[in-house]
């Protein structure tokens, strides 16, 4: 579990609560957190901007972020994060059509996805297995991730 006084800012979601990390003039990170960890206000401008574009999408999956984000992962895990990010709300794509449209496997992308340092920003969440809803987080199996990605699918109208 992640230190909690490392985050810039911790709020609640109707799923649990979100961390957010910011490091110079970006979002370094952005994780989900059980919704016992504590609540922190925004500690400066970014992560105050930050927490706005995320309540602004979960009241409005539609909205767009507009956000500097910090330039981590490999090339490769930002080749599929940017592919994530052109899926539209409310649509979703199997590991399998991610991975053909950028030219890898459908094993590599689960991985990218799950390396995520961004969820909501990039849409992971959009991202399912061929016969169901698929991993998420880095987490296989049903518990708390899992019911994030439903509760996620679910806002942008998609049910799994």
């Amino acid at each position: 579990m992640h230190a909690i006084s490392t985050f810039n800012a911790v709020f609640a979601t109707p799923f649990g609560k979100v961390g957010i990390r910011t490091e110079a003039n970006a979002i370094f990170e952005i994780v989900y957190l059980p919704i016992t960890a504590q609540e922190i206000p925004p500690n400066n401008a970014l992560a105050r901007r930050a927490v706005r574009q995320i309540e602004r999408y979960l009241k409005q999956p539609s909205a767009a972020f507009d956000l500097p984000l910090a330039e981590v992962g490999s090339v490769f895990q930002r080749r599929v994060w940017q592919a994530i990010s052109e899926i539209a709300p409310g649509t979703v794509m199997t590991y399998g059509q991610l991975a053909r449209a950028i030219g890898s496997a459908p094993r590599a992308v689960g991985q990218a996805c799950g390396s995520n340092y961004f969820p909501l920003v990039i849409p992971c969440h959009r991202v399912v297995g061929s016969t169901g809803i698929g991993g998420f987080a880095h987490h296989g199996g049903d518990g708390y991730f899992r019911t994030v990605k439903r509760w996620l699918l679910a806002h942008e109208g998609v049910h799994y």
